[in-house]
């Protein structure tokens, strides 16, 4: 089942400025286009390495809704909870911190690709730190990370955060086993580690040669 994340109180700064689905859809499909070549861009320009920041994955998120959100690019600051799954996302509040937190444990993992974008993935979702766009940005962020990791401009299409739009099933699959460790006191993320390996497999096989 799809989650969807929803708005509690307190959203001033998190205004939609445009209502029309139709319209909405269509600058969400322009708007990915655009994020993904900005990764694309950050990866080309790396030098293989890797400093993940708060202010890089505001930046990656206002590509996902500029012109949609008034928030776009800035960190929430009100309540969201989402539906279907038993995880709800700390209070807004903490997310300056969370973010630094996980951005600290990124730098020190790009030694491990699979494991840091893994953890991307998971630990974005979990803080869902923005009040729109966290699935897309979680998405990007770990397709850099694994990009940078790995020192190469992955080829083939469809890309792996693609895959993951294709059947989402397996991605909250492994969220929910990682949102579970966590919640033990563990953090575990192999099931999305195996998701990701698998989704770059296809992504690769699918160069002609």
């Amino acid at each position: 089942m799809m989650r969807r994340s929803t708005a509690l109180a307190g959203q001033a700064n998190h205004v939609q400025l445009i209502n029309d689905p139709n319209e909405v859809a269509l600058r969400e499909a322009q708007n990915g286009l655009r994020q993904f070549d900005e990764v694309v861009r950050l990866v080309r320009e790396s030098n293989w390495k890797f400093d993940l920041t708060p202010e890089l994955i505001k930046h990656l998120q206002w590509f996902a809704t500029c012109g949609i959100w008034s928030s776009a690019g800035s960190f929430r600051q009100h309540q969201v909870e989402i539906s279907n799954t038993v995880h709800q996302p700390p209070h807004f509040d903490e997310v300056p911190r969370l973010m630094g937190e996980m951005c600290e444990y990124a730098n020190s993992k790009i030694d491990s690709p699979f494991h840091l974008s893994a953890y991307l993935m998971w630990r974005l979702n979990w803080i869902h730190p923005f009040g729109d766009g966290n699935g897309r940005t979680s998405r990007a962020v770990s397709y850099l990370a694994l990009s940078i990791g790995l020192q190469t401009e992955l080829p083939g299409s469809p890309t792996v955060p693609e895959l993951i739009v294709g059947e989402k099933s397996p991605y909250y699959r492994a969220l929910d086993a990682a949102d579970a460790a966590w919640k033990q006191g563990e953090l575990d993320v192999s099931e999305m580690e195996l998701l990701l390996n698998r989704l770059l497999e296809q992504q690769l096989r699918s160069i002609k040669l």
